[in-house]
């Protein structure tokens, strides 16, 4: 992975099918912290939590899940990364997504940066590609 997850050196990812790239760099000052995620001219906040929380859900489940990625406006297939990214069980009690018409593809671009931090292992096939805490 290149860059090193700030601002002015970005962590360069791509999503698990390796068809689009994207950027990821950490806000520790914001309030919440954030991941800022960067698709094009598009802007996704998460909260910063959302790396160790997700890795610490992986392992709790033991194996593949699926990433289920979809955008905020459409239903999350339970038991899917996405879904826990909005589960009101979870850490942050709802969406990890921070801005509002923009809170969902949490199973879409989170997976890759926990790969690229040597924190999962994660497929790469065209579709239904899975992730699992190493």
């Amino acid at each position: 992975m290149s860059g090193s997850g700030t601002v002015d050196d970005p962590w360069q990812l791509t999503t698990a099918p390796g068809t689009s790239a994207y950027t990821m760099h950490r806000d520790e000052t914001a309030d919440p912290p954030v991941l800022v995620c960067q698709v094009g001219s598009t802007t996704l906040k998460y909260h910063l939590s959302a790396i160790d929380d997700l890795t610490a859900w992986l392992r709790e489940q033991g194996d593949w899940v699926d990433l289920g990625a979809a955008d905020e406006q459409k239903p999350a297939q339970p038991g899917t990364v996405e879904a826990w990214g909005r589960d009101e069980a979870n850490p942050v009690g709802g969406w990890y997504g921070l801005r509002k018409g923009y809170r969902g593809r949490f199973g879409m671009y989170l997976p890759p940066l926990l790969e690229s931090l040597g924190l999962a292992e994660l497929t790469h096939e065209k579709r239904n590609n899975r992730v699992r805490a190493v």
